[in-house]
């Protein structure tokens, strides 16, 4: 290639930088925009998106597979294990509950938004929602109390839950007495009989 050659060269191609550039330049200012006018304008969310936490009490059957699941020990639950005379209901699916759940918390200033809690409930009752507008000035406010049961309500819960377990254990201290009495009596009772049936082979002798 001559320098001539080369010359011209290097100008067609500065040239032809300079339109390519100058043509995407040109269809952007016509573009539309593409800048979300927020809080006004909300961008739609994904169908899966994985944002702040809900739970269904109702559906509740106070199994805390969430609670183990959870990678940073954000969900707080405590239950009672009721008693076989009372009834709990059942869930939206047919389910019926035996358990109190008298605490069901969730701090969502420490969730990382895993949905791990999510996949092993056997009820559905949790789930991820598309809600990402939660800030709050104290993060006290952050913890979610899902529990319906009123203070009241667990007391009671907790009465008859220490009333069932007193008359079973009553149950099984009677059984223990009576299992106690014959294994201090029979074989006194052995022993007397096998006294007297010597006792009676002597006298006949």
């Amino acid at each position: 290639m001559t320098a001539f050659t080369a010359y011209f060269s290097d100008i067609y191609r500065a040239v032809s930088s300079a339109m390519t550039g100058m043509g995407i330049t040109i269809r952007q200012m016509v573009a539309p925009t593409v800048t979300i006018q927020y809080p006004r304008v909300k961008k739609a969310m994904p169908e899966r998106v994985r944002n702040r936490l809900y739970m269904n009490f109702d559906d509740c059957i106070g199994c805390e597979l969430c609670a183990k699941a959870c990678p940073v020990d954000c969900i707080d639950i405590e239950v009672l294990k009721a008693p076989p005379t009372v009834d709990l209901g059942t869930t939206s699916t047919g389910q019926k509950k035996r358990i109190y759940v008298t605490t069901f918390d969730i701090d969502i200033a420490k969730c990382c938004y895993c949905g791990l809690c999510v996949y092993p409930c056997p009820t559905e009752c949790l789930k991820m929602t598309d809600v990402y507008e939660f800030s709050e000035y104290d993060r006290h406010n952050l913890i979610y109390n899902f529990s319906t049961m009123s203070p009241g309500e667990v007391e009671n819960a907790r009465a008859k839950v220490k009333q069932y377990d007193e008359e079973q254990a009553a149950i099984v201290l009677g059984a223990s007495g009576w299992q106690a009495f014959w294994r201090v009596t029979l074989p006194n009772i052995k022993w007397g009989l096998l006294y007297g049936v010597i006792l009676c082979n002597a006298r006949a002798m």
